[in-house]
């Protein structure tokens, strides 16, 4: 029976250079595993989705989409694809480690840039924070991504540089996780509160494990690529799929309106532009009147 064949399909040479300190196959294994998690998690969240009206689908879809967006960027790692080769700041003895040009897989910063704003959508959506809070945080979170991108991809110490800056967007972020956004959700009420005290506090702490990763794999050369996949990629499974769940769960007695998330189905739509909810009857100025409110009556040309 043939094995995992990809590295050698998909060789360690990029633009014609060549990255001495890669993945092996045991790494390319282990990020094939997470990749099937990944899909496993899609296929049952989106399905989770449809045994709810459609009203009460949106954490379902933004959480499928998030492990659908890490099983491609997984595929992509675990094919030995999406990656350039840098060099390295700190040149190692190790022999694990020893080699000018690190592997550095941007195909993972595309996920996050990706799915940590679809996260942070899920936790402060359930909050009920406003909606400027959460642009701005969402704001935040994309520079904390593309400045750990840019501190991968240079070999200076400069790369430092952007580390803190990302650690600086990572602290705001941890802030309105613990603080601001905590405090909403206890004030809209006792299920909202449980659970995001659950799934903010679980998101909160494995974020916190990012810049140590980054700092022993692309930043300081520390560890091989074979140890960088399974650190990176056990937090992966933790703050999504395991995420994932912690959060469906939570929400299976939460009403998304209750949130302030008033979504209409189509037939609601054409009930209400019809005047079929309610007493109502047809002014002579073409409008809908009942007992509180009159809204226009649609008119057809």
């Amino acid at each position: 029976m043939p094995g995992n064949n990809a590295l050698n399909v998909n060789n360690d040479a990029v633009n014609n250079a060549h990255a001495g300190i890669k993945i092996t196959t045991h790494g390319s294994d282990w990020y094939w595993a997470v990749t099937a998690i990944m899909m496993v998690s899609t296929i049952v969240f989106a399905g989770m989705a449809y045994t709810k009206p459609r009203q009460h689908r949106i954490f379902h879809y933004i959480t499928a989409a998030i492990t659908m967006v890490a099983s491609i960027a997984y595929f992509s790692m675990a094919s030995g694809l999406g990656w350039t080769g840098i060099a390295v700041e700190f040149q190692r003895s190790d022999p694990k480690v020893f080699g000018l040009y690190r592997e550095i897989f941007y195909v993972r910063y595309i996920d996050w840039v990706i799915t940590t704003p679809l996260l942070l959508m899920d936790l402060l959506l359930t909050a009920g924070l406003p909606w400027p809070t959460i642009m701005y945080t969402i704001l935040i979170d994309e520079i904390m991504i593309v400045t750990g991108l840019a501190g991968a991809l240079v070999r200076t110490s400069y790369k430092w540089g952007y580390f803190a800056f990302g650690c600086m967007a990572l602290a705001f972020i941890v802030y309105v996780l613990v603080w601001e956004a905590r405090l909403h959700a206890n004030a809209m009420g006792r299920d909202i509160g449980r659970t995001f005290l659950i799934c903010g506090s679980w998101t909160a702490l494995l974020w916190c494990l990012y810049p140590i990763a980054w700092g022993v794999s692309e930043g300081g050369n520390v560890i091989a690529p074979d140890s960088e996949a399974v650190f990176y990629g056990v937090l992966d499974v933790m703050a999504k799929p395991v995420f994932g769940a912690l959060l469906i769960w939570g929400h299976r007695n939460i009403d998304p309106a209750a949130l302030g998330l008033h979504i209409h189905d189509y037939d609601e739509k054409d009930a209400q532009f019809n005047g079929k909810h309610g007493a109502g009857s047809v002014n002579t100025n073409g409008g809908v009147v009942n007992e509180t409110t009159a809204t226009p009556a649609t008119q057809t040309v």
